[in-house]
């Protein structure tokens, strides 16, 4: 078969994926705090759903490049000592710029199971004050920083027809501890703190392969 036209040995890949995105966002450390905190004072960060578009380059029929392309809209709750508290940071705007290296397990028929591993740049385009990091921190400010960190990765790719078209399973987990601040009027810090967001992204979509 032509080398343009779907094929189930093509050089290139493309899924189209529907993607849970599944945070942690627990606090790993405080940085720095002028505030009186409650003893086991953590936060969490909500789910997401979003569609999301992979390209992979085949190396070789057993090795391949890929990266994805996403944004995720996420808002972090108060968790443990300050679980009643709710947005105290909102509107958190994030690209998962992503690219693994993954090796195919082959002699398996059609069906191609795959583990992968490579660097992850969550990009954070947007992120504001909540109601909560207001009333309850007394913030008039907060950002989450862009942060740079690794994914592991772990499917399988089941051709259909034999013509290119195929279905993907996909598990990645991050691991990512990005730094959060929260300023006053003035400018001057409240609150500093780096977090476990290390977020399961688990998609299943379709593929082809040309």
């Amino acid at each position: 078969m032509a080398a343009h036209a779907g094929a189930p040995d093509g050089k290139i890949q493309v899924k189209l994926l529907g993607t849970a995105v599944l945070p942690d966002g627990g606090i790993s450390t405080v940085r720095a705090t002028s505030l009186a905190l409650p003893a086991k004072t953590d936060t969490s960060a909500n789910d997401n759903y979003v569609p999301t578009v992979a390209i992979e380059y085949f190396l070789s029929n057993a090795v391949s490049v890929e990266t994805i392309c996403c944004t995720t809209s996420h808002h972090v709750d108060g968790a443990g000592a300050i679980a009643g508290v709710t947005h105290l940071i909102d509107d958190i705007l994030i690209v998962p710029a992503t690219v693994t290296l993954k090796y195919h397990l082959t002699g398996l028929g059609p069906v191609k199971p795959y583990v992968g591993a490579g660097p992850s740049y969550f990009l954070v385009l947007d992120s504001k004050i909540g109601a909560g990091g207001k009333a309850a921190l007394g913030a008039t400010d907060a950002s989450l920083k862009s942060k740079l960190g690794f994914a592991l990765q772990a499917g399988v790719d089941i051709p259909v027809g034999g013509n290119g078209f195929g279905v993907s399973l996909d598990a990645k987990r991050y691991f990512m501890r990005p730094l959060a601040r929260f300023s006053n009027a003035a400018g001057a810090t409240l609150l500093e703190t780096r977090h476990e967001l290390d977020p399961w992204v688990l998609s299943a979509g379709l593929s082809y392969r040309f």
